[in-house]
């Protein structure tokens, strides 16, 4: 099951519609408003974590995070930030290691046991099977 949190209220993707689940599904909308294509690997990405067992969406002002106790995986939008981006959005998934595929535009070690690894996403096609099991070993650690 995945769950929207939008301005700390939660709810549950799988109730009909109501009030709540509206005001979560225009925060997803707001914030891929202008970028149909970020919009697109959103829904993609909803459907490899609900493959893997669900998790939690909590949208705000600078990114889309995926979290089960403790966030995994961050959708953001690097226009906010760049001037001339190389991707429309990208997909940030936090490990517990350095992984040493050629595919991340970037690998930074924060803390002592957490790498996050920058994906940059220029198609849906790219959440492909390698980026599943990025997927779910990042949210099998993050509980």
């Amino acid at each position: 099951m995945v769950t929207v949190h939008a301005r700390r209220r939660s709810v549950s993707t799988n109730p009909g519609p109501g009030p709540e689940q509206a005001a979560v599904g225009r925060s997803v909308d707001l914030f891929f408003a202008g970028h149909p294509d970020a919009r697109t690997v959103f829904d993609r990405l909803l459907a490899v974590l609900e493959a893997a067992g669900g998790c939690a969406v909590r949208v705000s002002k600078s990114q889309v995070a995926f979290r089960r106790r403790r966030g995994f995986a961050y959708l953001w939008l690097p226009g906010q930030y760049l001037s001339r981006p190389a991707a429309d959005v990208v997909l940030t998934i936090a490990l517990g290691r350095r992984d040493p595929s050629p595919r991340w535009k970037e690998v930074v070690h924060p803390a002592r046991t957490q790498w996050m690894h920058h994906l940059e996403v220029h198609d849906p096609a790219e959440l492909d099977d390698e980026v599943a099991a990025w997927l779910r070993e990042a949210a099998a650690r993050a509980g």
